[in-house]
């Protein structure tokens, strides 16, 4: 599960996971005193608790974190974990794609960041098909469906709630762009053809998760054509 809250990954393992120690800023228990100011880097936390990310949610709504790289907490029973963290929030289905064209992909550029095309998913939609329309109606293009990425589960707050959107991401082929243009009415000013390498220079300043979204297709990428 890949949530980012305020854009800062949430990694949740198993107590029984194997963790290097050596990679981490900090370690923490869940009963240790901590301050904003001391979560910067990577920090780990050992046996989370369900009052400790109670308390580390309060303090994120709160506080901006930005030192904060990651935090990696540690759980006796992940599953339990996890279910604790989704009920803070509204859930939230979206879908989308990222588009590729002759060694190229697409990127939309929205509210000030480059972002890959995404929206939210209609009642009871088949979460492929929603990605497929989201896609065409944000720029306006003809694409096909093919392999599924990691899904990634992003908090935002909206009219008062605390939101948590899971977003479904599928790799698309694009059949047809001889008409590409961004979607006005969702705030998208352009749609743009890049390379690999100026896709990923351009998400160092954009969402964690969807650079995230990136860097495993690329992998992938990579380690097919070691393989052929």
């Amino acid at each position: 599960m890949n949530v980012f809250i305020n854009d800062i990954p949430l990694i949740i393992k198993k107590n029984s996971e194997k963790v290097y120690k050596h990679k981490y800023d900090l370690i923490l228990n869940p009963e240790d005193e901590f301050t904003s100011k001391d979560l910067v880097g990577d920090v780990l936390v050992r046996d989370v608790t369900d009052v400790f990310v109670d308390r580390l949610l309060r303090l994120m709504e709160v506080k901006k974190l930005k030192k904060l790289t990651s935090l990696t907490m540690l759980a006796r029973k992940k599953s339990r974990l996890i279910l604790h963290l989704k009920d803070q929030f509204r859930i939230v289905k979206a879908a989308g794609g990222l588009v590729v064209k002759q060694g190229k992909v697409l990127m939309i550029y929205r509210l000030g960041k480059w972002d890959l095309p995404k929206g939210k998913l209609k009642k009871e939609e088949d979460p492929g098909l929603g990605a497929l329309r989201e896609v065409e109606e944000e720029c306006n293009i003809k694409v096909e469906l093919g392999d599924k990425l990691p899904s990634t589960w992003h908090s935002y707050a909206y009219n008062g709630n605390k939101i948590l959107k899971k977003t479904n991401w599928y790799v698309m082929r694009c059949l047809d762009d001889t008409v590409m243009k961004p979607q006005a009415e969702e705030y998208i000013e352009e749609v743009r053809w890049m390379t690999p390498q100026e896709a990923l220079t351009v998400l160092e300043s954009s969402y964690a998760s969807i650079a995230l979204v990136m860097r495993h297709y690329l992998s992938e990428m990579a380690g097919s054509s070691i393989k052929n």
